[in-house]
Parts: C-alpha cells; sequence; structure tokens
C-alpha cells in the first residue's frame, strides 16, 4: 500500500446495537490523504454503518475514530439511491448548486449554475438540469446527488454504491469522474461497491469487510479467490466459484 498521511484512523472500532447484535468487529484501518478505497462485503456485513460511524450518525460501542486535520464539514457522503429524498421541491440544477453554496438559496450566481453545470456534464446529467427531483428515476436521483457532492469540493467522498440503478455508459462516466477528482484534485475517496471489477480498475486500495475486516491492501493482492471465498463464503454455495474480475 502507498504510504499517504492519515486523515481518518480507526482503531479497534466495534458496533453493536441495543439487542446486542455485533454489527462491526474490531475494525483498524486508516483513512489517507489521495487514497481510493473501495470497501466489498456482502449484504449485511457492515459497509454502511461503517460509514456511519465515521460520520457521526451512529456512535460507536467501542474503540476510536480519529480526525486529523479533517472535519465532517470536510466530507461530501451519497447514501444508497433508495435512501435519497425526492421530495424535496426543487430542480435537479437547483439542489446540485447547494452542494455549491452549503445551503438552500432562492437565487444562484452565473458562477454557482456554470460550476454545477459543469460537474452534471461530467457525470452526464446536464440534460437533467430543470427536472423536478421528484420525476427523476433512481439512477437519474443517484446522479445528481452525486454531483452535489462532487460540486461541494470535498477533501473526503463517501459513496455508498453510486452505480447502483445507472446504466454500463453512465457508470462509465461515474469511474472516470472520480479518477479524475482523485488523481487531478487529490480527493480522498471510500466507495462501497459490489462490483469487483470496478474495484480492481479504479482503487488504490481495497478493503474486504464481513463484520470484521478479511482483507486490506492493493487491488492484485486483495481481489483473489481465496480472500473473496473467505468474505462472501456464507452467501456463496460452493467451493468451486472463481470470481470473474475483469482486468484494465
Amino acid at each position: 500500500m502507498k504510504n499517504y498521511k492519515n486523515i481518518i484512523v480507526l482503531d479497534k472500532v466495534n458496533y453493536t446495537t441495543n439487542t446486542g447484535k455485533t454489527i462491526l468487529k474490531d475494525i483498524s484501518f486508516n483513512i489517507n490523504s489521495s487514497d481510493f478505497i473501495s470497501i466489498l462485503g456482502p449484504n449485511g456485513a457492515g459497509k454502511t454503518t461503517l460509514f456511519k460511524l465515521i460520520l457521526g450518525i451512529e456512535k460507536i460501542t467501542s474503540g476510536s475514530i480519529k480526525f486529523n486535520s479533517l472535519t465532517h464539514k470536510d466530507i461530501a457522503y451519497v447514501p444508497q439511491v433508495k435512501t435519497l429524498d425526492r421530495t424535496f421541491p426543487a430542480s435537479a440544477l437547483e439542489l446540485v448548486c447547494t452542494g455549491i453554496n452549503k445551503t438552500w438559496s432562492f437565487w444562484n450566481s452565473k458562477k454557482d449554475i456554470m460550476q454545477a453545470t459543469e460537474v452534471m456534464s461530467a457525470l452526464n446529467a446536464e440534460h437533467l438540469a430543470n427536472r423536478q427531483l421528484k420525476n427523476l428515476s433512481g439512477g437519474e436521483l443517484q446522479r445528481i446527488y452525486l454531483a452535489r457532492a462532487i460540486a461541494k469540493q470535498p477533501k473526503l467522498l463517501l459513496l455508498d454504491e453510486p452505480a447502483t440503478g445507472v446504466d454500463f455508459i453512465c457508470e462509465k462516466d461515474i469511474n472516470k469522474v472520480l479518477t479524475r477528482l482523485n488523481d487531478e484534485d487529490s480527493i480522498t475517496i471510500v466507495m462501497i461497491t459490489h462490483d469487483f471489477s470496478t474495484a480492481y480498475c479504479h482503487s488504490k486500495n481495497v478493503l474486504l469487510l464481513n463484520k470484521e475486516i478479511i482483507y486490506y491492501g492493493d487491488p492484485q493482492s486483495t481481489l483473489t479467490d481465496k480472500n473473496l471465498m473467505a468474505t462472501f463464503s456464507n452467501t456463496i454455495h460452493t467451493h468451486d466459484v472463481k470470481f470473474g474480475i475483469k482486468k484494465c
């Protein structure tokens, strides 16, 4: 793994529900400046919960999460599409502008509109600018909320399955934009995904999670059949599975 400056350090983080169910156990790893981490794991592995602990939405049961030269204001978060709010009475462009202004405004400057339109264009979503959120499909809504997060110009971008519900071409657009943000703007990205090939081709490091860390390292050493079987063994009913990862 490349040696980046730690911006978030998780040390022996545990999370247990009020009913005593263990969701995350002994989670220790660093989120480093300019890193691009993909998190993979089966449903119920604790991936989304991990994000909520980092964001302070949920409180850890034990352990610690330390921020270095970073605050919650420096983080942009895009949750799963099924949780996104489409009832807010605004157009797609107006929502993206809230990422720039950090708040809702009845008036957006030409500069704000140009910046928002540029981000939407990169995600092939500029044609949605005047559509009301309630009239967007799940994939379209996902792109608009991602554009809003990018427009915020965060230091850290947390993405929970950002390509869910979008077509193949749009998925390529999203991955291209994320790679550029990471390579050229040094934005740190942590992304939950179910796509092994996306993780292999676009990540600098990959975290395999199933309530605890199964493996953490660069894509080549992490995304092996052995490690993936150890991560997904409870959801796979054959010992002859070969995980088809398309090389870049």
